[in-house]
């Protein structure tokens, strides 16, 4: 056999093999979607080096990532956001990249999610550590690695076997992920967290929306419940002195150059509501940081248009409600004049 027809062959089972493979997690139920990783952060974090005071950032965990939509937020504003927020994330390092390395002094938009903000500055600890990669990430990718990236975006949107998401979802269909769901005898009696399956999807705004099944099937957000509570029974006492500390020396250098912030409690309900009742009182935590920061603050239990939203597993907004708070927390924003970048028509 010439090496043309070997060729031709290897093409041919290429081909049948991807088609194959496409088709398999199509018949699944998959579809595809961006990943959510550092280099898509990336691509975001490189629109603060030029944007003006006109410009509005979002900063915070998972809830200022979910429940803060893109389209909603430029619909109210005329101004895309840029969304920096990283789930499972404290937005102290995110705040001090800003700071340190850009001039930007516009709006920011920090969500504060206490179990997170007032977590620690331990650079090793997960709430640190997670965001501060991507951060590290952004001042040192190559620019082979930024080629890469933008090649690799409309495969991600059109093929789903393209699926490799930093998160490491229990549902991933990467080959990492397929080979952590054969189950090997526990070998210790270290807790074993519950299968974590990804409930929400992102687009190349960086606009993330809670999964329709999330929203509409009990039984599959119950799953995503017991992970909250796994994380609740050994996440470590939070250390608010040191995190206040750190924060407010970064927040002083921001608003001497101009800058506003402004804090948000996004919604939480059910069972993590409670334990962050009882972890973190209000009076002790989020009432405290406000005093001493003196910014212009909003949480949802104070308005009686967002007082009574639920989230369908608890910790987040389903798309729908996130769109109705994005344009309902802009319109007290506006009347309160926090947004001191905004320009009515």
């Amino acid at each position: 056999m010439n090496l043309k027809q070997s060729f031709i062959i290897a093409v041919i089972i290429s081909v049948i093999s991807i088609t194959s493979w496409e088709l398999f997690w199509r018949s699944q139920g998959k579809y595809p979607t961006l990943n959510d990783d550092k280099s898509l952060w990336a691509m975001h974090r490189a629109d603060v080096e030029t944007a003006s005071k006109d410009d509005y950032i979002i900063l915070g965990s998972s809830r200022a990532y979910f429940d803060i939509q893109v389209k909603a937020f430029e619909k109210a504003t005329g101004k895309k956001p840029i969304q920096l927020s990283s789930t499972g994330s404290s937005p102290l390092p995110s705040f001090h990249d800003i700071v340190e390395n850009t001039n930007f002094n516009g709006t920011i938009i920090m969500g504060v999610t206490p179990g997170l903000f007032f977590s620690t500055t331990f650079p090793e600890a997960s709430p640190w550590k997670r965001i501060q990669m991507k951060v590290d990430y952004f001042q040192k990718r190559t620019y082979a690695q930024r080629i890469n990236y933008a090649l690799s975006i409309p495969l991600q949107q059109n093929l789903v076997f393209m699926s490799a998401d930093e998160e490491e979802w229990a549902d991933d269909i990467d080959l990492k992920a397929l080979l952590k769901q054969i189950q090997i005898v526990k070998r210790t009696q270290v807790p074993t967290m519950p299968p974590f399956y990804n409930f929400g999807d992102v687009d190349i705004d960086r606009n993330m929306s809670m999964t329709h099944r999330t929203a509409i099937d009990t039984a599959f957000a119950n799953t995503v419940i017991k992970v909250w509570r796994f994380y609740g029974g050994i996440t470590p006492p939070p250390d608010k002195k040191t995190t206040i500390t750190f924060f407010m020396k970064d927040l002083d250098k921001f608003k001497a150059r101009g800058g506003n912030l402004i804090l948000v409690r996004f919604p939480s309900s059910g069972g993590v509501r409670a334990g962050e009742n009882k972890a973190f009182p209000r009076a002790e935590f989020w009432d405290d940081l406000v005093k001493q920061t003196n910014l212009k603050s909003y949480h949802f239990e104070d308005y009686e248009s967002l007082k009574n939203l639920k989230c369908p597993e608890e910790s987040h907004l389903s798309a729908a409600d996130a769109q109705y708070f994005t344009s309902e927390i802009l319109t007290i924003m506006k009347a309160d004049g926090a947004l001191t970048n905004y320009k009515t028509n």
